[in-house]
């Protein structure tokens, strides 16, 4: 008996271990997700946190308060080893989000419910209560946890895989030369230090390259008009989802941009991007940064004699869009009088979504008032954002009917333009896709992360009021491309010679546009491809092969 009284309290502690009681269903449930690929698992921290748990004390009743304090620091742990958005985007969007509708965010709160998911826990509880009767599953919570630190800090392959693109990244084909004295590319395997070399260079070699307008029209230029129309929420991913991806329409282009980046999966980013087209992609950071004059495409037209017009069919004033296109893009022209304009859809923060057909109808009447003077007019049109619904109507508008209408009303806008007789360059370019279809990064409509689904966008181009015959089909631009080879095009096309000459050459038209590597990024995300497969890095932490 004094044997067992002399028995030290540090020998006592050691002899105190208890199980993981309940935390092991935490992470045989993350287990789970992982092996699914839902997870970007943090294998350290998640071990240090079993640790904590395991840490042994010879109280039982602070073992038990353990468990129960562990709780926020274990939900905090699961949150961050999901793809949700960090709390910087949650912070800078949070403005944003208190603009929604009550019943548009009802209808977000249901998207993030996977009922398979809820019946897979649900049985995952069950098994684990039914098996732990017999097993000591902390062993093997334990066992798996160190196989996984193991696994991917010795054996980095034994990761998810990656997702495969579809094409390799070529080297832009007209940068100046101090990007070319740049290396062609960074090569070795996909270490953190290889990847952030990668992105490092590739925004060197963007900050290089610039579109070269001639310093003045010929005196035989040609005035026409320029009409870029930036649609929120169209990409490839969407038309494929609704079917759509083979409307009629998109044969009427003399040139379609099969793999074209929208770089970013926001509206102002992608507006700002488009109209300072005319100098290589910046990051998401240099983005709301003074850049030089040279880089605002409708600024490079207004020295050669264009009149800046904008036209929405919004109010501009969710997100201070109106705001962004002002101070960071440059866009000073008033927007066109949407009064009188009727609206079938209302705005999912409940302002209107204006008629875009009446909408296309005015600008051209407003044109041909104004006679042949040379004019550059940015669109911007909402009606296929997401929560967009109908007057009357709680619940959100069908996509696919909401993009069938836009598409018809394109269709005869560019039936009037081919009546009109006016020289019009017409480029339509999506500013980021709907997400209609999610993956396991995110929910359907969520588009916190860029993902080339959402960025992989349709852009057309059509010159009407032509003598030359159009190509008997659009001619595909298959390369990668971004809003610089927009710029370089219409820097090729700029004094309207094309319009009256008896034939034009499309493929010399098209030739050698400047190519831009798939990199895209969102405040506190980017995703690239390097070496023909996709990688994610968010909150500046380590990249991460995309998840199939």
């Amino acid at each position: 008996m004094n044997d067992l009284k002399s028995v030290s309290p540090q020998l006592r502690i050691w002899q105190s271990w208890r199980g993981l009681g309940a935390w092991n269903y935490y992470f045989l449930l993350k287990f789970v997700l992982l092996w699914q690929g839902y997870l970007n698992f943090d294998a350290l921290n998640n071990l240090v946190f079993a640790a904590c748990l395991l840490f042994p004390l010879p109280s039982l009743r602070l073992h038990r308060w353990r468990l129960w304090l562990a709780l926020p620091f274990g939900l905090a742990l699961f949150y961050h080893d999901t793809w949700l958005p960090g709390w910087r985007s949650i912070v800078s969007q949070g403005a944003e989000v208190t603009g929604f509708s009550a019943d548009y965010l009802l209808e977000l709160a249901d998207r993030f419910i996977n009922w398979q998911w809820v019946g897979a826990a649900f049985v995952l509880l069950v098994g684990y209560l039914f098996i732990s009767q017999w097993i000591r599953i902390t062993t093997l919570t334990v066992a798996v946890l160190l196989w996984l630190n193991f696994s991917l800090l010795v054996l980095p392959g034994l990761s998810p895989a990656p997702v495969a693109a579809n094409a390799t990244t070529p080297a832009p084909a007209t940068v100046t030369k101090a990007a070319e004295a740049l290396p062609n590319k960074v090569s070795g395997p996909p270490t953190n230090e290889n990847l952030n070399a990668y992105l490092q260079q590739f925004y060197q070699r963007e900050h290089a390259r610039q579109t070269k307008f001639p310093a003045a029209l010929p005196a035989d230029a040609q005035p026409f008009d320029l009409l870029v129309i930036n649609i929120c929420s169209l990409a490839w991913a969407d038309l494929d989802a609704v079917n759509l991806s083979n409307s009629p329409i998109w044969s009427r282009f003399d040139m379609i941009f099969s793999n074209f980046n929208s770089a970013t999966a926001y509206s102002g980013p992608a507006s700002i991007r488009l109209l300072r087209a005319s100098c290589g992609q910046s990051s998401h950071h240099d983005l709301y940064q003074a850049a030089g004059q040279q880089c605002y495409l409708f600024d490079d037209l207004a020295k050669l004699g264009f009149s800046s017009q904008l036209a929405m069919d919004h109010t501009g004033e969710f997100g201070n869009y109106i705001g962004d296109l002002r101070d960071d893009a440059d866009m000073k022209s008033p927007i066109m009088s949407q009064v009188g304009l009727g609206h079938e859809l209302t705005s999912f923060d409940g302002s209107p979504v204006f008629n875009d057909g009446e909408l296309f109808s005015r600008w051209l009447a407003n044109q041909q008032k104004a006679g042949t003077a040379r004019t550059a007019t940015f669109f911007n049109l909402i009606p296929l954002h997401d929560g967009n619904r109908y007057i009357g109507s709680n619940k959100g508008a069908n996509y696919r009917t909401r993009a069938q209408t836009l598409l018809n009303q394109l269709n005869t806008f560019m039936d009037q333009l081919e009546k009109s007789g006016r020289k019009v360059m017409l480029v339509v370019v999506p500013e980021h896709g709907a997400a209609l279809v999610g993956d396991k990064m995110q929910i359907s409509g969520l588009r916190d992360i860029p993902s080339p689904g959402i960025t992989h966008i349709p852009v057309g181009v059509k010159f009407f009021g032509m003598q030359a015959p159009h190509p008997s089909s659009p001619l595909k631009i298959d390369q990668p491309s971004s809003y610089l080879a927009i710029s370089e095009l219409v820097a090729r096309s700029v004094d309207g010679k094309l319009f009256t000459a008896p034939t034009v050459d499309w493929k010399m038209l098209s030739a050698n546009l400047p190519q831009t590597p798939l990199v895209s990024e969102n405040e506190g995300s980017v995703v690239m491809e390097y070496q023909g497969k996709i990688y994610i890095r968010l909150n500046g932490g380590s990249w991460v092969p995309y998840p199939q």
